[in-house]
């Protein structure tokens, strides 16, 4: 059995594994899915809201775990988890990146994201006015990132986002070979993807090589749109 530490994206929280959890737990695994300062039940103002919180978020989290750990990082989430590598490696077994942003050493997920010419997303963001934070159109959440999702998880899911702070957004990662390289690492394509284009989603893990590419035909959330298919990948880990 594996024990596993579930980062999730933007916008939401540890609630957005809440169909994978369970799933992972009935087959004998150790799972936490954990919420990021200010997502979730985190109240740590916007403000404060940083790449190296949430390293240290994931870093703390990663420090309970007896046993290594495979660490699994959803879209932003990609991010936090290469950081979080770089001060951790001893931690952990294995990276696994879900539709996740997967980054070079000194790159930004920003430098991505502008590059990513075909998504649907920028399209349905709303910048604050100092542009500290970004929030979702109604119509992202239902259409673009969570397309995949039941009408009734889509609502759910709606009322219980949260502003995201754009810092995290424009920070570089700073990762070397000594210590993230170290670790092996897997990518998790979604085929259907409107956030993080399939050709993108090639493209990072072109230049940054992993063991494995796994592919799902789901859009950018195959946690709502098929868990089941996507535990039987991190599974096989």
């Amino acid at each position: 059995m594996s024990d596993f530490l579930l980062v999730h994206g933007s916008w939401v929280g540890g609630w957005s594994w809440e169909k994978v959890v369970p799933l992972l737990e009935q087959k004998g695994h150790l799972v936490k899915a954990l919420d990021l300062p200010g997502h979730g039940a985190d109240k740590t103002p916007l403000s404060e809201v940083n790449l190296q919180a949430y390293t240290e978020k994931v870093c703390q989290a990663l420090d309970e775990f007896d046993n290594q750990v495979i660490l699994v990082g959803h879209s932003m989430g990609g991010i936090v988890i290469s950081q979080a590598t770089e001060e951790r490696p001893q931690k952990i077994k294995k990276l696994v990146y879900l539709a996740g942003y997967l980054l070079q050493n000194g790159e930004t997920l920003m430098h991505i994201f502008e590059k990513d010419k075909d998504s649907l997303l920028g399209a349905n963001l709303i910048m604050a006015d100092d542009q500290s934070y970004v929030t979702l159109k109604e119509e992202g959440i239902k259409e673009v990132i969570y397309k995949d999702a039941s009408d009734e998880d889509k609502e759910r899911i709606k009322e219980r986002a949260r502003p995201q702070a754009t810092l995290p957004f424009v920070t570089p990662v700073n990762i070397t070979e000594e210590n993230y390289g170290s670790i092996p690492r897997v990518y998790i394509e979604c085929t259907n993807d409107l956030v993080i284009t399939p050709s993108i989603q090639k493209e990072m893990y072109t230049k940054t090589p992993c063991e494995q590419v796994l592919t799902l035909e789901t859009s950018h959330t195959p946690n709502y749109g098929a868990p089941e298919k996507l535990v039987e990948q991190l599974i096989t880990f």
